[in-house]
């Protein structure tokens, strides 16, 4: 179990809830905010069992690996800024597990968070009402994944060679959260779209084949616009400004 005590001495007057097992702790959050629960308020799990990711998917999440929570915020920005949250708790991530694990991030818009072609943390952001309920998974201490995501899943264990303590990465995630989020209320979204562009390999001059529903774009990703929409080159030189969508390195064959 996550040593709590720890958690809540380095991060004074925050509320952390830490529970064995929950269905989802994006729904636990969605619960206290409802209840009227202060901005920052953090409710996690060692194990989900129906872990919430993006697209409707499920997000694994075996006891005592990862890091999974979700954290309840309040903040005075319009409802079209809410992108500019999920890519600065992509930047906060990042930031964190370079700083923690000494591992190269990349960002693939909108928030994943990358090791090589490897996803180690999914975001989820989703509004209830005055608040933001923002569910973090990050794959810490995995050795394996199943079958059906092992291609694409990582995690912090298999790209260092070493496990890592949860405690010091939960403080320093929480942490960064807190800088970039501020950094988005007081300096406003260019702010965070400059931080994005620059950690992320995705976001400009990167071929990529978008899925959207039932048909892929292919292209080169051309920036992102200023509601933090990714913009896509396609190869007859149209541009089409991607809302939502899978995005992913195109692969050559030979």
């Amino acid at each position: 179990m996550l040593d709590i005590d720890l958690i809540c001495e380095s991060l004074p007057g925050r509320t952390v809830l830490w529970l064995e097992q929950t269905d989802s702790t994006m729904l636990d959050a969605a619960r206290l905010a409802e209840g009227g629960c202060p901005s920052g308020t953090v409710v996690g799990a060692e194990e989900q069992t129906a872990g919430q990711g993006r697209h409707g998917r499920s997000w694994v999440s075996g006891r005592g690996e990862g890091l999974y929570f979700s954290i309840v915020l309040r903040l005075p920005l319009e409802p079209a800024q809410q992108p500019m949250v999920t890519m600065a708790l992509g930047l906060a991530v990042a930031e964190a597990i370079a700083h923690t694990s000494g591992a190269a991030v990349d960002l693939r818009w909108p928030n994943d968070v990358m090791i090589g072609d490897k996803k180690v943390c999914g975001i989820l952001v989703q509004q209830q009402h005055t608040a933001l309920i923002c569910g973090i998974g990050i794959n810490v201490n995995q050795d394996s994944f199943p079958a059906g995501i092992a291609p694409i899943a990582g995690s912090l264990r298999l790209a260092t060679g070493r496990r890592l303590n949860r405690e010091p990465m939960a403080i320093e995630v929480l942490r960064a959260i807190d800088r970039h989020v501020e950094i988005l209320v007081k300096d406003g979204p260019e702010a965070i779209l400059r931080l994005f562009t620059a950690a992320s390999s995705y976001v400009r001059g990167r071929r990529v084949v978008v899925e959207q529903g039932d048909r892929e774009l292919r292209g080169v990703t051309a920036g992102l616009d200023g509601g933090g929409f990714l913009i896509l080159r396609q190869d007859d030189g149209s541009e089409t400004v991607i809302l939502a969508g899978g995005v992913r390195p195109e692969r050559t064959e030979g």
